[in-house]
């Protein structure tokens, strides 16, 4: 029996956590199996599961991080927390070395979602904007700006067809990102470029008063001001709906849920404000930042690094509809045939795209203007005195939002 004993301490892979919400195609997990399976025992990746929705992510991740949770390896974090995680301290920069690594080919838009005064701390995982997606047997030509589609709207409505506009309306952070693409596409912003001063301006009172225009037409869902995402993606896959601005996984959604309507939808870009001026979509997505806690730092980072491969983004791309941040797949021909036809759009659209305001204030800065402007259909110009103030005071604050 002496004999059958252990030498030693049997060593395994080292096992690395990676909290990210459950991705709905599975792209993530089977791009955690690959990749620790291409780490030939050097790591191993187990998926610690988050919310899936951002605020519920963020919670979760907060509260781990104050506790000093030395289980956190790497975690996904959406675009706006950067600034907020590195100025905590719970997110470490990566080296110079890692950071060119990682944002050579990578498209420079998704780059400045990851970095904070002057480093990266977040890796680009995934990028995300958004199109105006049409029905092309309703409307001949998509329309360029706001009121061509509100008059193409009305102009359905009048006929008695599918005519609603599908918009992100309830009070959380998706319309935060629509009026923050309003005022971009007006040629403003709702901070100054460094995030220390209130901004907004006449850009903001035009971004107002097109929430206003669509609210009070017949383009306006009756639900608008409770619809999220998935609430306007649903809504257009039953067929009330004449177009929806919303993320390109309406796509394969639609071809697995409506396949009779994929054939049907055209997309382009996002309806501009100001006519002849190009619009400004917001972007989103996910990076990827080790934790100041971790104990396996060195496999995180080497994780990261397979984890936003070639491969993966094209699964979760053309599987999940999340668009990639590697610059050279939107020219690439079989991404594109491949699963991908709207891949020229979405470059496009990355080119032009708005940053979210940056600041480690910004859960505050997001929280006011989602009230002050709710519900759509209320809101009006005299709501923006009240904004700046309440955004001035989120500035002013020295804690984070729990």
């Amino acid at each position: 029996m002496a004999g059958c004993a252990s030498s030693g301490p049997v060593r395994g892979p080292v096992t690395v956590r990676w909290y990210v919400y459950n991705e709905s195609s599975g792209s993530f997990a089977k791009a955690a199996a690959d990749c620790s399976a291409a780490s030939h025992g050097a790591y191993r990746i187990s998926i610690s599961v988050l919310p899936n929705d951002a605020d519920g992510q963020r919670a979760q991740l907060v509260r781990r991080l104050a506790a000093k949770d030395s289980s956190m390896d790497i975690l996904a974090l959406d675009v706006t927390w950067t600034a907020e995680f590195a100025e905590a301290g719970w997110i470490v920069p990566f080296d110079a070395v890692s950071a060119r690594a990682i944002t050579a080919g990578t498209l420079p838009v998704a780059v400045r979602t990851g970095g904070w005064r002057g480093r990266l701390y977040a890796a680009p995982l995934n990028t995300n904007v958004q199109l105006l997606w049409y029905r092309k047997d309703l409307v001949a030509r998509p329309p360029a700006t706001w009121a061509q589609m509100l008059a193409q709207a009305r102009a359905l409505a009048a006929a008695g067809r599918p005519h609603l506009v599908e918009v992100q309306g309830a009070q959380y952070e998706g319309y935060t990102v629509l009026f923050n693409s309003l005022v971009a596409s007006a040629g403003g912003s709702v901070l100054s470029a460094d995030g220390s001063r209130v901004a907004l301006g006449e850009p903001a009172r035009r971004a107002v008063e097109a929430i206003a225009a669509l609210a009070h037409s017949p383009a306006a869902d009756p639900s608008w001001s409770n619809q999220r995402e998935d609430d306007n993606r649903l809504a257009f896959e039953a067929g009330s709906a004449a177009f929806q601005l919303n993320y390109p996984f309406v796509y394969p959604s639609a071809r697995a849920n409506a396949p009779d309507l994929v054939g049907r939808i055209g997309w382009a870009q996002w309806p501009s404000l100001v006519a002849g001026r190009p619009s400004h979509t917001t972007v989103g997505g996910y990076n990827l930042a080790v934790s100041s806690y971790s104990r396996h730092g060195g496999q995180a980072r080497a994780a990261i690094g397979c984890l936003r491969s070639r491969a993966n983004q094209i699964r979760t791309a053309v599987d999940g509809g999340l668009a990639p941040t590697l610059e050279a797949l939107y020219s690439d021909r079989a991404f594109v045939e491949g699963g991908y036809p709207f891949a020229a759009a979405i470059y496009a659209a990355l080119r032009q795209a708005s940053v979210r305001p940056q600041t480690p204030a910004y859960q505050s800065v997001s929280l006011q203007i989602a009230d002050r402007l709710s519900p759509p259909r209320s809101v009006s110009v005299s709501a923006l005195g009240g904004l700046r103030g309440a955004v001035e005071d989120a500035l002013d604050s020295k804690g984070l939002v729990p």
